[in-house]
């Protein structure tokens, strides 16, 4: 039995996801598709698969059907009907042998049920228009194979039965590296830049960064600043702590959560700095982000609602007494004025007497 053209057609169907024009977008950029197929038994096999175009997915595969789902309403119009039609019944004769093959080699290998096989293949586009591909096979979540596109080989990740049968069913197709190669070398870079244009919107889209300010006291002798930012596109972003204006550097009082993805497609973070209780230094939570531009995002901490209440008191207190103190001298003046003008009468009255 001739072994399917398994990951050729991986990656054969994640390009033809791309369509296009030339698009003027700087920086690398990478497209991946992720499929995990999960082996119950001997006759049941669950397959789901997505791809992506950096984080943005562009489409996933329906485990029923094996039919393909677009995320974006720019994918499927960059290619015409008939061409969709072909991907359609390749990604479909890829799954029938793909399940074959597997099966199989459980079968020979006395593989335990169930296992779960992943595969990834993609491209990765540079700045200068030079790309470079990669394909894994994971197997139970561990690492499998990788392709060594250089010298066409596959490369075990584990030295068991069952990875060395699975490379040799990759590697008996002999020119399965050398036409992978050829379609990454041209097809790469072409549809690479014509999904960029096509995906232009959503890959330039940003999202400002909500940033919140809060205190924890796991003890009486530890406090704990919190600055939680969320809702900011794309994943890059800088956030930092300032003491007294000068920035807190990495330390054992410094943890900064990895970044972690909200349903909406932006992202939030969050960074916990462990200070003394009442150490008189002034704290604020700095955060930059491409959608700030050349400016920064600085949020205070230092009890600043008490420090908004004193204020607004202090205030409300001075006018006060400033009120009492012009009410005072126009008390004064009107008695001043009132005695004045008691004795002037008193002198007239006693003139005419």
């Amino acid at each position: 039995m001739q072994p399917p053209r398994c990951c050729l057609l991986l990656v054969l169907l994640y390009l033809f996801l791309l369509s296009g024009t030339w698009a003027t977008l700087q920086g690398t950029f990478t497209i991946r598709l992720l499929q995990t197929s999960t082996f119950q038994n001997t006759s049941f096999v669950e397959t789901e698969g997505i791809g992506l175009l950096e984080d943005i997915q562009l489409g996933s595969l329906d485990k029923h059907t094996w039919d393909i789902h677009f995320s974006q309403p720019w994918v499927r119009p960059a290619l015409p009907h008939s061409e969709w039609d072909t991907i359609d019944n390749m990604l479909k004769i890829y799954m029938h042998k793909f399940i074959h093959l597997m099966t199989e080699g459980a079968i020979q290998k006395d593989v335990p049920y169930p296992f779960v096989l992943q595969f990834m293949a993609g491209c990765k586009l540079y700045p200068n228009r030079t790309s470079q591909i990669f394909a894994y096979v994971g197997y139970n979540g561990q690492d499998f194979l990788s392709l060594d596109i250089d010298n066409a080989t596959w490369i075990l990740s584990q030295d068991t039965d069952l990875a060395r049968y699975v490379r040799a069913a990759f590697q008996n197709y002999t020119t399965l590296g050398e036409v992978m190669e050829d379609i990454f070398n041209d097809t790469c870079i072409n549809a690479m830049e014509i999904l960029l244009s096509y995906g232009r919107a959503a890959l330039e889209r940003q999202e400002l960064p909500v940033a919140t300010v809060f205190a924890r006291t796991p003890s009486p002798h530890q406090l704990l600043l919190v600055c939680h930012v969320t809702a900011f596109y794309p994943q890059p972003i800088s956030v930092a702590w300032l003491r007294d204006g000068q920035e807190v550097p990495p330390g054992p009082q410094l943890n900064t959560s990895p970044i972690l993805p909200n349903a909406d497609l932006t992202y939030q973070l969050s960074s916990v700095l462990a200070v003394a209780p009442q150490d008189g230094h002034s704290y604020a939570c700095r955060v930059r982000h491409r959608s700030l531009g050349t400016r920064s995002l600085l949020v205070p901490w230092g009890n600043s609602h008490l420090l908004l209440i004193t204020g607004l008191l202090a205030g409300l207190l001075a006018a006060g007494a400033l009120a009492a103190l012009l009410l005072l001298c126009l008390c004064r003046r009107r008695k001043h004025q009132g005695t004045e003008e008691s004795q002037s009468r008193n002198s007239i009255l006693s003139k005419e007497a």
